[in-house]
């Protein structure tokens, strides 16, 4: 029998409200079961709800219609059980990388030898051993990128949730992050919703691609992208070839649709 989901959104609806004009619906009756150990990639239009859905999961818009539930449990704010990795790094520039890793440990009150030993191991995780006394204007835009991956992995949350994390990388880099972030999830397997605008990129991690539809953000179609992750000629493996194919003909449909509304 199969185990039941660790994430179950149930016909989630949000409004948007900005400080002026009319409010906006963002998400209509969306629902999704995300399994444990599982990486789902969400993919969609600009303005699609994407992002809005995974600050639904983690905790930090209320939920106003519809149901969240994690081990069963109502999502009713963050929790340590979730940890999130935003595309624009948001380190401490005060602080180390280490400084920066220690952090969250410390909040949690964690003794000092232990968290120092925690610390210093997912710094070499990441491959920034060498690097732990250097603050973030010292470093590249990757190698930001993998402190703050370091910093949520180490207080062990059993759900990531990454928005659009290697957004703002350049393509080199951004290639070689996703290496790293599949190499780092085979070693510590945790359930990943991981928010993309990239098609490649989403076939290439994820378990599983939900692809919304333009605004208001539905699950349009989820589709199995499960195959040999270390291939290493997998951008010419045909089946990888024809699931980014398919995908972005499903994408390209709900953007033709996003900006026809933008325009009318």
């Amino acid at each position: 029998m199969q185990e039941p989901a660790q994430i179950v959104v149930d016909h989630i609806s949000h409004l948007y409200r900005p400080p002026r004009g009319r409010e906006v619906l963002a998400l209509d009756a969306v629902s999704l079961e995300v399994r444990r150990s599982e990486f789902i990639a969400l993919l969609g239009p600009s303005g699609c709800g994407k992002s809005t859905l995974l600050y639904l999961i983690g905790g930090f818009l209320p939920v106003e219609k519809g149901d969240i539930r994690i081990d069963g449990k109502a999502v009713a704010g963050p929790g340590p059980d979730r940890g999130i990795v935003f595309q624009h790094f948001a380190l401490f520039p005060w602080k180390t990388v280490r400084g920066n890793v220690l952090y969250g440990l410390e909040r949690q009150g964690m003794p000092k030898a232990e968290r120092e030993k925690r610390a210093m191991e997912y710094i070499e995780l990441v491959g920034l051993h060498g690097f732990e006394d250097s603050y973030p204007s010292q470093l590249s835009g990757g190698m930001k990128q993998r402190a703050a991956i370091a910093r949520t992995l180490a207080f062990d949350p059993k759900i990531l949730l990454m928005d659009e994390p290697f957004g703002a990388l350049d393509a080199q880099t951004r290639g070689l992050m996703q290496m790293e972030l599949l190499r780092i999830w085979q070693r510590t397997p945790k359930t990943v919703i991981f928010v993309t605008h990239d098609v490649q990129e989403a076939v290439l991690l994820s378990d599983r691609v939900a692809v919304m539809t333009a605004r208001p953000g539905r699950i349009k179609t989820i589709v199995d992208t499960k195959f040999d992750k270390n291939d290493p000629d997998i951008f010419k493996n045909k089946f990888f070839v024809e699931k980014v194919d398919e995908i972005w003909n499903l994408v390209k449909d709900e953007a033709i649709k996003a900006q026809g509304k933008r325009s009318a």
